[in-house]
Parts: C-alpha cells; structure tokens; sequence
C-alpha cells in the first residue's frame, strides 16, 4: 500500500499524495462519513471533495474522528462552478471551511469555468475575478495549494497571463481510451499536475473486453488496471468506492504495466460504453 503515501510535488513544494479518495456522488450524510472513514482507515492520505458535492461536512467529520494527525492527510474541496464573482468566490470558500471545520485546506480547485446548468458557456472575464480571489485566500495561508478543475486550455490561457500564482492542479475527467492529450500536454508544458476524475469512467469501463483481458494478464481487477495506467502516465487517479473491499482493492498498485501494454492502452479508443 505504498502508493497511498507516496507523492507528487506540485510548482510550489507542497506533497500531494498519489492517490486520492473521490466524494463525487457519494451521498450525504452517514454513507458519506463511513466511505470517508474507511478509506482513511485502510491508508488513504488523500480525501477530494467539493461544495457542491454537499458532503464537506461529514468528510471534515471523520477526519476529526480518525485520530490520524491533520498534517498526514491531504485534503482537498471545491469552489462552485457557479460562483464567478470574486466575493462569491470568498464567502463559499468561508462556507466550505465552516462545513469541513478543519484548520486549513490542503487544495482548493475552481470547480469549472462555468456553471454546471449553463456548461460551455463563455466566462473568461468572471475567471480572472476569481482567480484573483483563489490568490488572495492562497495569501492567508488557510490553504496549501490552488488549482482548477474541468479547465481547457483555453481556460487554463485566459488566466495565465495575469495571474500572479498559477494553478498548481487541473482536475479533468481522464480514464484509458479519454485521456485528454491537448490539455494534458498543455498542463504538462506549464508544471500543473493533472488528476482524473472518474479514472474507472463511472463504472463504464469495467466490463471492457480489452481492460478485461490485460488485467488477467497482470492478476489485477480491471479498476486496479485502470488507477495504475493514470499513475504510469503521471495522472494523479481519484477512485471513488463506498464498498471497503472495493475501497481496499483500489489502494493495491504496487505492480507495473509494461511498456507495450501502456502503450496499447494509451491507443485504447475510449472504453467506456
């Protein structure tokens, strides 16, 4: 279990632990506290929730209660897509620390460059607004890290030239066959680290004839297939699983895809139906 506590290092020093435990669609309340809970019991460092996953709270509750030291666990949440004002963007994150009640953030990601009812539409100008403002809540120090998530390159340029830190991480929805080469490349060429939402393809890929048969070939379920190529492509993968047995499994990557195989995969069309 290794890979829990080993690290990327993003532009400004900070360790982010490789993996990282997903809270997207987990619902709220007791199933979002035990697959929290659990995930840190079985070695997770690594816990990425958002506001509008409306979980923040019972995430921030079982870190207090597993006795594991604030500074061993990484956490991350999420400004709304919707908020594109730079004193919206001030008064959720506010919000996000008094639903999490925990000392500080350890990451915190613009959660897209719009709003989810209103997806692709053009917000270049509110942007640079609450960009502005993810610096100024970076100056205080209540968190370690900023980043963005859903951000193309498009995005990613819009705010580059003016911003005065630049985003350390872009969450992106990233799984084999839908890895995102324009914006991966783009990331890569500007040290953002890029993680994967939805690095299993919600389920989608799981019964993939291909993934099916490379993952016999390594003695691996086809989810650990899957984490372990985001990890070879230097992709930071957050699981989500509320099961312990699939939260377990996900966390055991310690072995390595060839060359050839990582090079089949990353030729995948995409793999979810």
């Amino acid at each position: 279990m290794a890979i829990l506590t080993d690290t990327f290092k993003l532009t400004n020093g900070v360790e982010i632990p490789k993996v990282g435990f997903g809270m997207w669609q987990v619902p709220v309340g007791d199933t979002a506290y035990n697959a929290a809970a659990t995930a840190l019991k079985a070695g997770y460092r690594h816990i990425d929730t958002a506001k509008a996953y409306r979980n923040e709270a019972d995430v921030g509750r079982a870190i207090r209660d597993s006795s594991i030291p604030r500074s061993d666990i990484f956490v991350t949440s999420k400004l709304p897509g919707a908020t594109k004002t730079y004193d919206g963007a001030i008064a959720d994150f506010n919000s996000t620390m008094k639903q999490l009640d925990i000392d500080y953030l350890d990451l915190y990601l613009v959660h897209a460059p719009w709003p989810w009812t209103e997806v692709g539409k053009n917000c270049d100008k509110e942007n640079i607004d609450v960009w502005r403002a993810m610096e100024d809540i970076y100056a205080t120090g209540k968190v370690k890290a900023i980043g963005v998530s859903n951000f193309n390159v498009h995005d990613l340029e819009n705010i580059l030239p003016g911003a005065k830190v630049k985003p350390m991480v872009d969450q992106i929805q990233y799984y084999v066959g839908f890895t995102e080469p324009k914006i991966t490349t783009f990331a890569k060429q500007n040290d953002i680290l890029i993680e994967a939402y939805s690095p299993l393809a919600t389920g989608g890929m799981l019964q993939n004839a291909q993934m099916q048969e490379l993952a016999t070939k390594y003695n691996v379920s086809v989810a650990q297939l899957a984490l372990r190529f985001c990890l070879q492509n230097g992709i930071l993968p957050l699981p989500k699983a509320v099961s312990a047995a699939h939260i377990k499994n996900n966390a055991e990557l310690d072995f390595e895809i060839s060359t050839a195989d990582m090079a089949t995969l990353n030729a995948l069309p995409d793999t979810a139906p």
